[in-house]
């Protein structure tokens, strides 16, 4: 607790710091802005940013604000004059045009100028004399003598010899209130004694920040053949079909070597038999480390010939990065200060109750030499990195620490500004957001466990209504290899086609792990959110030629996304009123509104659900009896509706609507 002397000396302290400010405006409530400036917002090319603040003077007189906009490769910033919203809230909106970072600060001040000009327009319609508050004015027009252009001083030269001249009096009162001497005032501020914010950061990452569609497939899994090992060039086999489905991120988990020691078999046993494959996250063996690659995949030059072919095809590869080892990585012979010892001399393999990983032990981030630690490790991404890989998913991140990803994901992106990194983070609310506040390009999300209609609109008002839509950029997975998730276990098509339309449409960033989702293989490991005979344990053998009615509509809603701006953000979202609980509706634009959608989809997979939605007429700027006019993308039907409130059926067969919507 302070003592009365401390708070004393504290007051005199702040007393004698305020006593050298004469500024006469205040900033404050500054938005956006996260942690008080500690963090950058985000953004994608070409979006904007649209600032507010509360801005007031002491008293009444006029003030003036601005926006000071700065792109990191520029030497000066650029000011933008701010809107006036009323209840002294200022505003202003801004593009971000190139990748890397912007500043944007807050200026404000009291404009003396355009104060003396109100004053004494309020003073001639009062039908004063003013006379010496012209002569007072002419101070406010050799400001713009000295900074206009020819034409400009003319005219200033002008209107000083009126003003100071009685004979010319009503020429004088006529010009003072003008607009074009108002205009003057705007473009040639006098910014006495303005007060400025702190810098604030915006991010701006390419457009597949915002918008990508993931698929996600074991390269092991590929061959032709059942029993044989899957290879790169296995892979390229299966990528024109990938294509075809929409997808332009092809991830792959883990391709380095797999340990060997304390190796786990089928079904996560303990007891690995001979010719088990082991887990692709155990990294490490004899065979090398995270910079290597599975031998049994191919070589090095494979796996850049399959990413140059995936580029031709309009697909990135993105790689999975897990910062663990195997209990038989180089790193543990090499580096054993890296690792954490148990009193016996043991390392303890890793945990998260009551789920056990045998196979693989943790780095030990707070060790004294914990600098070479985070240099090899970044020295393992910039590998890749410089082999053209620009994605990454990055395994378990909230399990290191928030400032080494901060530190590491700032390194890659000095030489490669294009890279992008997916926080996969099933954890706890504020854990992953830390996560996306540090630097990561996207987030896994609880969609995946998100069913009901009230659970969905929550989780997507969270998302895009408070500040996590400045940060936090969402990639919504219906299944994943860890997650067999209980609604789609022994589910019929129609649930796998619901799950698949709400993440495709709610979300501009989505995932799908296949072909376990598109075949519906979901047999489940007994009472577990796991899958029976899971490939994380194993090679699976898939009959990759098949297609059905699933594959068919994944391509044509990802067809869809691809030709639709308003479906390739998050943000630009509103939950539509509809008079079932088993029907949820929604609204979705670009930036600029000229694409809008409607979509309604049905969250019952086994039974046709009606319902009446109810058109956002507001948002849509039309009226009762203007005729809207609705496009079905997917079956191509057109519609013509009249009303606010408009009648809607699902059936199972095809359990959503996905409108294209033209007035």
């Amino acid at each position: 607790m302070l003592t009365l002397v401390a708070l004393q000396h504290l007051y005199n302290q702040t007393n004698h710091s305020n006593m050298r400010r004469q500024e006469r405006v205040i900033i404050e409530s500054v938005y956006p802005q996260l942690n008080c400036g500690e963090f950058f917002i985000k953004r994608v090319v070409n979006e904007s940013v649209t600032v507010y603040a509360d801005i007031l003077p002491d008293g009444h007189d006029v003030i003036q604000a601005e926006l000071l906009i700065q792109h990191e490769s520029k030497k000066k910033p650029k000011d933008i004059r701010m809107q006036h919203q009323g209840n002294d809230v200022y505003f202003e909106t801004f593009k971000v045009t190139q990748q890397g970072f912007y500043t944007y600060q807050l200026r404000a001040w009291v404009d003396y100028a355009l104060n003396w000009q109100h004053g004494i327009e309020a003073k001639i319609k009062d039908g004063q004399h003013v006379v010496s508050e012209l002569l007072d004015g002419v101070q406010y027009l050799n400001h713009i003598r000295k900074k206009g252009n020819k034409g400009e001083k003319e005219y200033i030269k002008t209107l000083i010899g009126y003003f100071e001249n009685e004979t010319e009096y009503q020429n004088a009162i006529q010009e003072a209130v003008s607009e074009k001497l108002h205009e003057l005032f705007i473009k040639y501020p006098e910014r006495i004694l303005a007060n400025t914010t702190k810098e604030f950061k915006v991010y701006v990452d390419r457009k597949k920040a915002n918008f990508s569609t993931w698929y996600e497939f074991f390269p092991r899994s590929s061959a032709l053949e059942p029993g044989k090992h899957g290879t790169f060039k296995d892979c390229e086999r299966l990528l024109p079909k990938i294509a075809k489905m929409g997808f332009d991120t092809l991830y792959f988990p883990p391709i380095h070597p797999i340990g060997e020691k304390n190796r786990k078999g089928k079904n996560n046993t303990v007891d690995a038999q001979e010719g088990d494959s082991g887990v692709p996250w155990a990294i490490g063996s004899k065979h090398g480390g995270h910079k290597s690659i599975h031998s049994e995949l191919g070589t090095e030059a494979d796996f850049k010939a399959l990413v140059g072919k995936a580029a031709d095809l309009g697909m990135e590869v993105a790689m999975d990065i897990a910062f663990q080892a195997a209990p038989d990585h180089p790193y543990l012979s090499s580096n054993p200060e890296w690792f954490r010892k148990r009193p016996d001399g043991t390392i303890q393999y890793a945990e998260n109750p009551p789920k056990k990983y045998q196979d693989i032990v943790n780095f030990y981030f707070e060790n004294k030499a914990y600098k070479a630690l985070w240099e090899e490790l970044l020295s393992v991404v910039m590998h890749w990195a410089d082999l053209g890989i620009k994605m990454f998913r990055v395994d378990n991140p909230h399990t290191k620490p928030y400032y080494f990803w901060n530190w590491l994901i700032h390194e890659v992106k000095k030489k490669h500004p294009d890279t992008l990194f997916l926080a996969e983070a099933f954890s706890r609310p504020k854990v992953m957001q830390q996560l996306a506040k540090q630097g990561f390009s996207q987030s896994y999300t609880y969609f995946t466990w998100r069913v009901s209609k009230g659970e969905l609109i929550e989780y997507l008002t969270e998302l895009t209504q408070t500040d996590m839509k400045e940060y936090y950029r969402p990639n919504f997975w219906p299944n994943t290899p860890d997650i067999n998730p209980y609604h789609l276990q022994g589910a019929n098509e129609a649930m796998h086609l619901i799950r698949y339309a709400l993440a495709a449409t709610l979300s501009g960033n989505l995932g799908i792990y296949g072909p376990v989702f598109e075949y519906m293989v979901t047999e489940p490991f007994p009472n577990k959110e796991e899958y029976l005979d899971c490939e994380k344990y194993e090679i699976r053998h898939w009959d990759w030629s098949h297609e059905n009615k699933i594959t068919h509509l994944i391509s044509k809603i990802n067809g869809i996304r691809k030709e639709n701006a308003a479906l390739q953000q998050t943000n630009n979202l509103r939950f539509c009123h509809i008079e079932n609980e088993n029907l949820m509706a929604f609204y979705k634009w670009d930036d600029d509104r000229a694409n809008q959608l409607l979509m309604v989809i049905s969250l019952d997979s086994h039974n046709s659900q009606q319902g009446m939605v109810q058109l956002p007429m507001a948002e849509l700027g039309i009226s009762p009896g203007d005729g809207l006019h609705l496009r079905d993308l997917i079956t191509q039907n057109d519609y013509q509706w009249y009303d606010e409130w408009n009648f809607i059926e699902l059936s199972p067969a095809l359990p959503f609507h996905i409108f294209q919507l033209n007035q």
